[in-house]
């Protein structure tokens, strides 16, 4: 099942061109990596997939809504089809790991207490951190912190992730363990798109390959 679909889109942030010609799918479940140097364009095609940026040349669709037409009303339900997962963490610092998850839950509509509870159980504990429910953001490593706002990438349990530049700001070790759980929910059936200028994750976790260089997006090598 084809999940994003692009055909000749053209990237603009006011008149200046990020990126033309763009022609890329990804299917369910595949993990791709984007790569590319810091300003090539990888967080601003990252950024039109869940609709913060404007398509205005081109055909894309994600999920079959079409980013070109798609409705302001709509948005926010393409989007609770996107877990992202930020480099800067973004989480909440004034409260809880559990109430970081449970301000996203009561945001996208869940009103059931028991089922909300067992969904914040589940994904901590997909990720590892069951047992840090009770810390504040400030209690914990980078690394963490970082597995936390993958957990709450997956609350409501989204066909895709965005993940833009995830190890950024951790490191070596702790990015390998971050790019590992990745993959590994990619294999649940979940697609990933990860950015990243690290060619060592791309040798070392393998996946499907596009780069951004000079304005285009191109199959990648490494």
């Amino acid at each position: 099942m084809i999940l994003i679909d692009y055909r000749n889109v053209e990237i603009r942030k006011d008149e200046n061109v990020i990126l033309k010609e763009v022609d890329f799918s990804l299917n369910e479940g595949e993990f791709l990596y984007i790569i590319g140097k810091v300003g090539s364009g990888k967080s601003s095609l990252l950024k039109t997939i869940y609709r913060e940026m404007r398509i205005r040349e081109g055909t894309a669709s994600v999920f079959n809504y079409d980013l070109c037409t798609i409705k302001n009303k709509h948005i926010p339900f393409l989007r609770r089809k996107i877990g992202i997962v930020f480099q800067d963490f973004h989480l909440l610092t004034d409260r809880s790991v559990r109430k970081n998850l449970l301000f996203v839950l009561k945001a996208t509509g869940w009103k059931d207490k028991t089922a909300m509870q067992k969904r914040m159980e589940e994904v901590l504990e997909q990720v590892g951190m069951s047992n840090k429910h009770y810390k504040y953001p400030h209690e914990l490593s980078g690394g963490e912190q970082q597995r936390i706002v993958i957990a709450r990438a997956l609350l409501n349990s989204p066909p895709l992730i965005l993940a833009d530049e995830p190890t950024g700001n951790l490191d070596p070790e702790t990015g390998a363990q971050i790019v590992q759980l990745l993959h590994d929910i990619s294999k649940t059936g979940t697609a990933v798109i990860m950015t990243t200028h690290n060619y060592h994750w791309v040798q070392n976790f393998p996946g499907k390959v596009m780069k951004c260089e000079n304005q285009r997006l191109i199959k990648g090598e490494v």
